[in-house]
């Protein structure tokens, strides 16, 4: 029986209960060949990805720097290298607004991030820090107002900012954008305040800091995310939003570069000149993509944090 149970145990399978082994077993090991196939997908669908929006990109910029005529011409493969810098130089020059309209785009996006991400960021902590009855109320109007578009409510704005002496404004316009953009900056820094613990912020009161230096000093690591991302946004809105622009502003010297590349038009007929067109849209690319490339992990980071926690 001994000699028997010693062959048995022989010729039985391995017991080794190690993961590698188990998941060899279940046919859960990816196999080399299965890696590459994935990893070939991957790539696939990254440079797909990539040409579907940088080749778009990549013609814009191709056909700021060509002439009207070549542009609304048919295309040509002799004509379709004709390259030159007329168009920046009728943006730039002393008779055009589109600089201007540049500045005043500048200053009222530039105005509205710093503005939205101070006053979200106080907003947020007293939604997150301070608990009174129908807070939860409150904070829902907060998001409820998310849901109607500034298009619907655009009259009363008007005839209230018109009451307060702020059309035709920079100032005005910039409290329109703020007001639009707060509710989402409110958001995304409640959410930011409730993923800090509250023994970080007790242990440096305890120790006599007030809490705007808590604020300011203690917790703004943890907070950069989230302002840079109500920051990001509300740059980003007011940057390129029109209509609003085109309602509050009706002097030449006080358009933002939206409404200026819609004034480009020349002739009798309104005759649309492109290349300036398309040089104008380029050059409003330049802030957008140079922002969002420099502040792309705090703005991933923050969106992740509203999306998980609320």
């Amino acid at each position: 029986m001994t000699a028997l149970a010693g062959r048995v145990s022989e010729t039985s399978p391995s017991t080794d209960p190690s993961p590698r082994s188990l998941k060899h077993h279940q046919g859960t090991v990816d196999h080399p060949r299965d890696t590459r196939v994935k990893r070939t997908l991957y790539a696939i669908a990254g440079i797909g990805s990539a040409l579907i929006f940088g080749v778009p990109l990549l013609i814009a910029i191709m056909r700021a720097f060509q002439p009207n005529a070549v542009i609304t011409a048919a295309p040509t493969w002799a004509t379709f290298w004709n390259f030159g810098f007329e168009n920046f130089q009728a943006i730039f020059s002393p008779s055009s607004h589109l600089l201007t309209g540049l500045v005043n785009s500048l200053i009222v996006a530039i105005s509205t991030a710093v503005i939205t991400a101070v006053v979200a960021t106080m907003a947020g902590y007293g939604f997150s820090k301070f608990r009174f009855r129908g807070s939860k109320v409150v904070f829902g109007l907060v998001l409820l107002t998310m849901m109607v578009p500034f298009q619907a409510i655009l009259t009363p704005l008007y005839l209230q900012l018109n009451a307060m002496h702020l059309t035709n404004s920079l100032a005005g316009l910039v409290l329109f954008y703020v007001t639009v953009n707060l509710p989402f900056g409110t958001f995304v820094m409640r959410n930011a305040f409730d993923a800090i613990p509250d023994e970080l912020e007790d242990s440096a009161l305890v120790d006599g800091a007030s809490r705007t230096r808590v604020t300011v000093t203690v917790l703004r690591p943890l907070l950069l995310p989230g302002a840079a991302t109500a920051a990001l946004y509300a740059f980003l809105a007011a940057w390129t939003e029109f209509l609003g622009a085109l309602t509050f502003l009706t002097k030449d010297s006080l358009y933002t570069l939206p409404v200026a590349l819609l004034n480009l038009q020349t002739g009798t007929y309104g005759q649309v000149n492109y290349g300036t067109l398309v040089a104008g849209s380029v050059i409003a690319m330049i802030p957008c993509i140079a922002l969002y490339v420099g502040l792309q992990r705090f703005y991933v980071a923050g969106l992740s944090s509203g999306a998980l926690k609320g």
